[in-house]
């Protein structure tokens, strides 16, 4: 028994552990950069946008506020790009929410909400108004 884990562990070591270093530009827990907003309903149909396209870099903190007019329900998705970032927290009407994961921002009505968060991984990430992407209600993250 002792020869067999004694072997084991041998194996293991033989095996090298990651072939890419992990790197992250930037210091985690400082302040974040404050990107410009993002804006959408604008204009008479309610269709148009401010912001929409970000570069940014891992290890960074970032904050990122969205503002909607209400013209135009829109419930922003980014799946690759929530997957791939820490967040921090949301800031909704001056409530701090702290979770783990984000699925959508549905934006029914007027407001704004922040969002806070630190780029874990580099790629290029799209967000979307569902439904809207034909009337280019959409936008990327380029994270380096």
């Amino acid at each position: 028994m002792a020869r067999r884990l004694a072997s084991t562990f041998a194996a293991l070591a033989a095996i090298p552990l990651a072939t890419h270093s992990a790197s992250a530009e930037g210091y985690l827990a400082g302040k974040a950069e404050a990107l410009p907003d993002l804006e959408i309903g604008l204009g008479d149909s309610g269709l148009e946008k401010k912001g929409g396209d970000y570069s940014i870099v891992t290890g960074k903190g970032y904050s990122l506020k969205i503002k909607s007019t209400g013209k135009h329900e829109c419930a922003i998705v980014a799946p690759q790009f929530f997957a791939n970032i820490y967040i921090r927290k949301v800031e909704i009407n001056k409530v701090e929410v702290k979770l783990s994961g984000l699925h959508e921002i549905e934006m029914e009505e007027e407001g704004e909400a922040e969002l806070y968060f630190v780029a874990i991984r580099p790629g290029e990430y799209t967000w979307a108004c569902r439904g809207l992407e034909a009337k280019n209600l959409t936008g990327k993250f380029s994270i380096k």
